[in-house]
């Protein structure tokens, strides 16, 4: 699964990388994102197909849902299943967005309770996850956009720590994956694979990253004494 990330580049580059014709405005440097927080998402626009940014609450709901405490339940969607799951179906096909990050971290069961890793890019560039999103208007007239990351199988680096990992799609493919024109499911699929493992490395860091409240680049730096478990054989 995908349960906590990071975001720290600058808004201009972020706007040079995606392709925005407006540069964000007021992005922290967030470093420990969790499930229920706003995060930035890519989305293409309705009218001229052009890229915005847009700040969507993390755990999708779904349109039909009647409380909006079902989005806890679904920060995440298997991409074997995504088509079929009344929950993403329709937002497969007509809502998909890119969730910028620069990585995201996995937890490995240890002696004492479970060790968190920090993954990237080896050229430690930001990556764009693949996401979903949806909106939902509540009973008394509140609307909410939230959004779920597309998980897949881990590949061979990630598998030694966790079975799952988040979709990263290629920058070839952006345009492909945002396109609302585009609802060939199967197309679609065939984008939702593991990366591969020897363009990705990951580090144990310190336990702080395991409480959400913890945030300041300390959760993402490696801890004391542990080396990079990257460029996998």
């Amino acid at each position: 699964m995908c349960g906590r990330f990071a975001l720290t580049i600058h808004p201009r580059l972020l706007a040079e990388l995606f392709g925005l014709a407006v540069i964000p405005a007021e992005m922290p440097a967030r470093y420990n994102i969790a499930p229920s927080k706003p995060v930035a998402a890519i989305v293409a626009q309705e009218s001229s197909g052009g890229r915005e940014l847009w700040w969507l609450r993390w755990g999708l709901i779904p349109h039909w849902a009647k409380e909006e405490s079902m989005g806890r339940k679904l920060i995440n969607a298997r991409a074997e299943t995504v088509v079929e799951k009344p929950a993403f179906r329709e937002a497969f096909r007509m809502r998909r967005c890119l969730i910028p990050a620069d990585g995201f971290y996995e937890w490995q069961a240890a002696a004492g309770g479970k060790q968190p890793y920090f993954i990237h890019l080896l050229t430690r560039e930001t990556m764009a996850l693949a996401g979903l999103w949806e909106r939902w208007m509540g009973p008394g007239g509140e609307t909410v956009d939230s959004c779920t990351i597309v998980t897949t199988e881990s590949n061979r680096m990630i598998q030694n720590i966790h079975s799952r990992m988040p979709v990263i799609l290629e920058q070839k493919n952006y345009a492909y994956w945002l396109n609302r024109k585009n609802q060939d499911v199967e197309k679609l699929r065939q984008l939702l694979v593991p990366y591969p493992a020897e363009m990705m490395e990951m580090y144990a860091v310190c336990p702080r990253v395991n409480n959400p409240r913890n945030e300041g680049p300390q959760c993402a730096e490696p801890k004391e004494g542990e080396q990079s478990l990257g460029r996998a054989q």
